[in-house]
């Protein structure tokens, strides 16, 4: 190895930096384990010396090579980069420095004994600790000082060991196989986004990924408006890609986008205040890690966190900063500020990454060892190497299926319906059902009278049936073009009916101060009374010498299966 490594690099404080602020006695340890002699009666006159000896490179290069292997590893990780790492986590890594008075250091002598790493390092004067500025923030770091790293040979890198391990037979028995429902999410938030009702969809609860996701990654793709619109110049042409493209459009969008923020997604996590986090940087720090496992190896998750942690805990937190974030437990609303809640949110963050939206948007498999336990394994997909860099899946299913319309006024589609046909049919419905791959509406005068506000017409919703679909019943056309002719013909709705015995029973009724409360007549003995007037009515009709039972039968409105529309 050479014993002179020329390189550009970030300037570091030099040796004189490094030991200015020492007392002799440090200074004489130093020399001591270098076996340099120090004849100085005070820490100002021995400085010039110690440096000028500390700066042989022939001494320097068997200091180094007599290092035991943990304290050279921990040198060679700071030359690999560039002389420098933040003091968390250098120390995290390579072991704690014992923080002792010159009394307590020349009575205990913790040099003779180095509890880690970092203590063999120190006290040869290899390395130093101060703040500097880094990526145009102070941050507390452990450095080489210059003029000595400059004399230091470079390490050959070794290749980097996967992170984590593979996953036992056990951890991959049950397997949850990777899908692409989030392109029909996106599709119908469009839709409902269009018609101003984020939610309209009955089944939004129950959505995967959930809704507040596909929300965010259109927002982030900037597929809608901040009032909550969509961007049709924008939205069409990803409604009418071929869903293979239509994929790796997403993909490519999400991990790109510096807006889609993983960390405020995570369940179980409120993050508060003014401070910032970079979810691009982290994302592409995930991935690069991500990319070290094998490829078609099913792979164990908590030995990935595990690694990650190890490596890099603070891979998403400026200068190691775990304080000042505002980020608390949902639940309990205890602060997770602090190295010690790194599971409970950088864990977390890298859990939600990998069973989330990698597996949302059809990147990776996930495994568990039950049917009802948590995740325990991971695999890449073959293609998403592939929809990482946007190119569209080889073997996406064709969206080739028909809109189908019945005389009853409903329409259904499935998820293999063109998107594009969904979205513009959807918007003159009633939403009544959508059930996984299959979409069931209602054509009602209500649902057209807000599609008319919409600037759409009943020749739009024939016009769409006839491109996208089977031929519709004529009855069902001839229904649009009446409704569009005299709108509203039909309404259904639920009423309080009164019944009396006697005609004139109805006539004193009418004839009272409760004769308000009576509505449409349905005859001689029978009339519709406001709602919500029953008990009125009632005393009323007590008034007048008439006693009157009130019955209400209750009927949960249940959704038709579609083999009974």
């Amino acid at each position: 190895r050479s014993l002179k490594l020329m390189y550009t690099h970030i300037a570091m404080p030099d040796l004189q930096h490094r030991f200015r602020t020492h007392d002799l006695g440090f200074l004489q340890i130093v020399a001591s384990i270098w076996g340099v002699d120090l004849p100085a009666p005070d820490a100002r006159s021995a400085l010039p010396i110690l440096t000028r000896a500390l700066l042989d490179p022939e001494l320097a290069f068997e200091i180094v090579e007599a290092l035991p292997d943990g304290a050279h590893q921990a040198l060679d990780t700071l030359i690999l980069n560039d002389g420098w790492m933040a003091w968390p986590r250098f120390t995290l890594k390579f072991g704690q420095l014992r923080e002792v008075g010159p009394g307590k250091r020349d009575r205990e002598k913790p040099y003779l004994e180095p509890i880690s790493s970092t203590e063999v390092l120190w006290y040869r004067g290899l390395i130093g600790r101060d703040f500097l500025m880094r990526a145009g923030e102070l941050q507390e770091c452990a450095y080489i000082p210059d003029d000595l790293l400059k004399l230091l040979p470079l390490p050959e890198p070794a290749g980097p060991e996967p992170p984590g391990r593979a996953a036992s037979k056990s951890e991959k028995a049950h397997i949850y196989q990777a899908r692409d429902r989030v392109l029909d999410h996106t599709c119908t938030l469009l839709a409902a986004l269009r018609m101003e009702d984020p939610k309209r969809s009955p089944v939004v609860e129950d959505w995967q990924p959930p809704f507040e996701v596909v929300y965010a990654l259109l927002s982030a793709m900037k597929l809608i408006t901040s009032s909550e619109q969509p961007v049709p110049e924008d939205a069409r042409p990803f409604l009418e890609m071929p869903r293979g493209k239509a994929l790796a459009w997403l993909v490519r969008g999400w991990r790109e986008s510096p807006l889609f923020n993983e960390l405020h997604l995570v369940p179980g996590l409120i993050c508060e205040g003014a401070w910032h986090n970079d979810p691009k940087a982290t994302r592409d720090f995930l991935l690069n890690a991500l990319g070290e496992v094998p490829e078609k190896k099913w792979w164990n998750l908590d030995s990935f966190v595990k690694a990650i942690y190890e490596r890099k805990p603070d891979f998403q937190r400026p200068a190691g900063d775990f304080d000042t974030w505002l980020i608390r437990d949902a639940q309990t609303g205890e602060s997770l500020a602090g190295f010690q809640h790194w599971e409970a949110v950088d864990g977390a963050l890298i859990r939600y990454l990998i069973t989330g939206p990698m597996h949302w948007l059809g990147l990776i498999d996930l495994a568990s060892s039950g049917e009802d336990e948590s995740v325990r394994a991971f695999c890449f997909l073959d293609w998403a190497s592939d929809l990482l860099l946007g190119k569209p899946t080889p073997d996406a299913p064709k969206e080739d299926q028909p809109i189908r319309a019945f005389s009853d006024a409903t329409i259904t589609a499935n998820a293999l319906t063109p998107r594009i046909a969904r979205y513009q049919v959807s918007r003159f419905c009633q939403w009544v059902w959508e059930r996984e791959g299959t979409y069931t509406y209602q054509l009602t005068p209500q649902s057209l009278q807000a599609a008319a506000k919409q600037g759409l017409k009943p020749t739009h919703l024939e016009r769409l049936l006839n491109k996208y679909g089977e031929t519709p019943p004529p009855s069902l056309i001839k229904a649009l073009h009446q409704w569009d002719k005299k709108r509203g013909q039909v309404r259904i709705h639920p009423a309080m009916i009164l019944r009396v015995e006697d005609p004139k029973i109805l006539g004193a009724l009418r004839d009272s101060q409760a004769g308000r409360f009576i509505s449409d007549p349905l005859g001689p003995t029978a009339a519709i009374i406001e709602p919500g007037a029953a008990d009125k009515v009632a005393s009323a009709l007590a008034r007048l010498g008439y006693l009157s039972d009130v019955d209400f039968l209750t009927i949960d409105p249940v959704r038709p299966d579609q083999e009974e529309l």
